[in-house]
């Protein structure tokens, strides 16, 4: 006698979220197998639990395992368990309700059972995922039989808005769901998955660290089967149960790179919201580390099922170069990108991970200051870009970074070590930016403090012409530019020994000022006299907030319009060029030829900084002229 078969409706929320999920959610269909593994899985674990807790259950535990069957001719892909199995009513409840959750209710079950250590290795939500199965499958059929119980059921529908019911008397332990897959003329013909090498490839990517074997039949008709996934989930196990090497294979295959990792970080959190991280610092920076189409983040998963690779919400940007794993515990299985940027839980795991990093680099500072050298020089100006936005961590981010600097032409130096080495009474860091070192040892700016024995930071890296106007000192210590605003490096007692000759000498030079002030007017905002100048004539400098002359061009480059930016000249008082300047002008005033020479000393200044001149022809005709008349 055939058994009563029944058909029945979807919820109506069941229907539009099977076809929302179908056309949005996915965008891989890959993923339905990702969801049908996870489910067989969670069904693993609750017999597991269901067994542990009740001894008179009658089931079968000896071999808990998923197999994944395909039959090419009839178009057909099986994934099976021999898990916890649901009733009828089971079924009904979690597949004809798509928000219904069987692993939300028995957790609550285990909760009120004060059994929280068991509940820990459930996954997912089962009759959401299931649904997947509708991206490849034009129809899908079900047969569970619950533990325990003597009769199972079959499950049949086609996704349009109705399933069919029936009991089975002959169905074994568990559950297999069976995709008869759309034809391969349909759009989807490049996803072939009655290939086992295809169903081997998803599940090394997606599944390979689920704890329960997944097995495949082999090629050949007497071929056994064999376990297709690795069921090392590194994360999960204590790390001295992890040999080194097992590390370095792991990161090779989610990072896809050839050499061993810089550093290995593990952690884990535990309470009300748990999760395991194992990232990995590469030894070497990617090709495409400062393209604007590279991709970064770790993979995510949830109890060891993979969601997604380049999860960019758990990293931000300025450590897109860590590479790794975090699973998290309570997490839904079916979140999106977009879902994952808003999730509280999310954004905890980012805060910790940023700052176990951070605290990593640091220690690898004092612990292996060669390891740390290979960081900061593959990775520095990335981790740098992370002062001009992630404010909570910037003193972290200070801390670990290293800066050239005067004090040592070979070794760069960490801003702990330059406050360490400051003058007594110096309440700035010196710094520097520009095109390169030489640049900057050799500009005029450099040539006081170079006389005094203060030490500076040479910025040559593109960011820090950006990082040094937002952040505003280090340790209580303000950063300060050589080359920008008024610098005063004499100390209290110096001052009030040469107070009276400054003023003095700004009245000797009074009339020049103004003069040179007038005549470069259309170049210059200010002429001024120097205090940070010794063997130079002149230099420009900029107001304390002006753009640098680096960074204008920088600007420039990507196409923004930036109105004139007049810069200030400053002239060395005791070099022979100006006194004679100055003396000439009090002797000629109307001397058309001392305006020219005004025009000389701006160029050269303009010149040593390593700016571009104007009229180069008008400068350099200028100056062939002068040279000429002194021959």
């Amino acid at each position: 006698m055939t058994a009563p078969i029944e058909t029945l409706e979807f919820q109506s929320e069941a229907r539009q979220l099977l076809q929302l999920m179908i056309h949005s959610i996915y965008s891989n269909k890959d993923t339905f197998l990702r969801e049908l593994v996870s489910n067989a899985s969670d069904a693993l674990d609750k017999l597991r639990l269901e067994s542990y807790r009740d001894k008179d259950l009658e089931a079968d535990t000896s071999d808990l395992h998923i197999a994944i069957e395909t039959d090419p001719e009839a178009r057909t892909l099986t994934v099976r368990d021999n898990g916890i199995g649901m009733t009828r009513d089971e079924v009904v409840a979690l597949i004809g309700t798509i928000a219904k959750s069987g692993t939300a209710d028995f957790l609550t079950k285990l909760k009120e059972a004060k059994d929280a250590a068991a509940s820990q290795d459930l996954i997912g939500q089962f009759g959401v995922g299931f649904y997947a199965s509708f991206m490849v499958a034009d129809k899908v059929t079900l047969v569970t039989r619950r533990a325990g119980t003597a009769e199972g059921v079959r499950w049949e529908s086609t996704g349009e808005g109705t399933y069919t019911i029936q009991p089975v008397e002959d169905a074994p332990q568990g559950t297999a769901v069976t995709l008869h897959l759309k034809p391969e003329d349909t759009e989807d013909h490049l996803y072939d998955y009655t290939s086992a090498a295809k169903i081997r490839e998803i599940v090394k990517k997606y599944s390979d660290f689920i704890t329960w074997p997944i097995r495949m039949r082999g090629e050949g008709e007497d071929a056994e089967a064999e376990t297709v996934n690795s069921m090392k989930a590194l994360w999960a196990r204590s790390s001295s149960e992890v040999t080194e090497d097992e590390y370095h294979e792991f990161y090779k295959h989610v990072s896809h790179d050839w050499q061993d990792p810089l550093e290995t970080i593990r952690l884990q959190a535990e309470g009300t919201f748990e999760y395991q991280a194992l990232l990995f610092l590469p030894s070497h920076a990617p090709m495409d580390l400062f393209l604007r189409e590279r991709k970064r983040g770790v993979q995510l998963y949830v109890k060891r099922v993979f969601i997604m690779d380049d999860c960019e919400s758990l990293v931000p940007e300025y450590l897109r170069f860590v590479k790794g794993v975090v699973d998290a515990q309570d997490l839904s299985l079916n979140v999106s990108r977009e879902i994952l940027q808003q999730d509280r839980q999310i954004q905890l795991i980012r805060r910790r991970l940023v700052k176990k990093v951070l605290s990593t680099v640091k220690a690898m500072m004092t612990a292996d200051a060669e390891k740390y050298a290979t960081f900061w020089r593959e990775f520095g100006r990335a981790v740098k870009e992370g002062l001009l936005d992630d404010f909570e961590n910037r003193e972290a981010i200070l801390e670990i970074s290293s800066f050239a600097s005067t004090h040592d032409a070979e070794k760069p130096t960490s801003l702990r070590d330059y406050v360490s080495r400051m003058k007594e009474g110096q309440e700035h860091i010196y710094f520097m930016t520009g095109e390169s070192r030489s640049a900057i040892e050799n500009s005029p700016h450099m040539e006081a403090f170079r006389a005094k024995g203060f030490e500076v930071l040479v910025l040559t890296d593109p960011i820090d012409e950006m990082w040094v106007d937002a952040v505003p000192g280090f340790d209580g210590k303000q950063f300060q530019s050589i080359a920008k605003g008024q610098v005063d490096l004499e100390s209290e007692a110096d001052k009030k020994a040469t107070e009276v000759a400054r003023e003095q000498q700004n009245k000797a030079f009074e009339s020049l000022l103004t003069w040179m002030g007038t005549a470069l007017g259309d170049t210059v905002k200010e002429v001024r006299l120097s205090s940070r100048l010794t063997t130079s004539p002149a230099c420009i400098v900029g107001d304390t907030h002006d753009l640098t002359p680096t960074l204008e061009k920088m600007y420039r480059a990507m196409g923004q319009e930036l109105p004139p930016i007049k810069r200030i000249l400053e002239l060395n008082p005791d070099h022979g060029l100006v006194t004679g300047l100055r003396e000439a002008h009090t002797a000629r005033p109307d001397d058309e030829g001392l305006t020219e020479t005004a025009e000389l000393l701006y160029g050269m200044a303009l010149l040593a900084e390593g700016g571009e001149l104007a009229d180069p022809s008008r400068f350099i005709k200028l100056l062939a002229g002068r040279l000429e008349k002194t021959l």
